[in-house]
């Protein structure tokens, strides 16, 4: 009997919690945050110069169907997001070689973040990620509050590493630097 109170109990209150979660979602300017971070088997510089390929994404990002780059600071996103299609315009604010990325969309899905690469050793680099997002509709608010982007984004750093790691090398390089704005 108290087993079941307790259920009861645990039920009502994830209830409560997806409730505040999806009214936050239909607010207005309403963003969520994720962060994760992988430790890859390669120089700091070999990861950068992977993650500038913005273009190579679709083979180890799951989900990212296409990414055109249209110049050094923009490209254009083509993903499947909660099983529909979303498309994105991005902008490069920040890009230090060796450290970091950091963007924001510009139109379409709301999303901006940064990328930072951190030497642990001459063959180890931790890769780190935030991101901010902002989730549209029932699907995207409830994968959201369940940790469905923050597990893609683990998953998609997981891919990231054993495409790096298994090519040892990258596939290319953009090694401009970009000021913050």
């Amino acid at each position: 009997m108290l087993g079941r109170i307790v259920a009861l109990a645990a039920v009502a209150a994830g209830g409560l919690m997806l409730s505040k979660t999806f009214r936050k979602s239909r607010e207005a300017g309403y963003t969520s945050t994720v962060e994760n971070s992988i430790e890859v088997n390669v120089p700091v510089s070999t990861a950068y110069n992977q993650w500038t390929q913005f273009e190579e994404f679709p083979r180890f990002m799951k989900g990212v169907r296409e990414v055109r780059q249209i110049d050094d600071t923009h490209s254009h996103w083509r993903a499947e997001i909660a099983g529909k299609e979303e498309e994105w315009d991005a902008e490069i604010t920040e890009q230090i070689p060796d450290q970091r990325i950091a963007w924001h969309s510009t139109s379409g899905a709301k999303n901006s973040g940064v990328v930072s690469f951190y030497g642990i050793s001459d063959s180890k680099t931790r890769v780190v990620l935030k991101m901010d997002y902002g989730p549209q509709g029932f699907l995207e608010g409830l994968g959201d509050a369940l940790g469905a982007v923050k597990a893609r984004t683990s998953e998609n750093l997981q891919c990231f590493k054993e495409f790096l790691e298994s090519h040892g090398k990258e596939t290319g390089a953009w090694r401009g630097s970009v000021g913050q704005h």
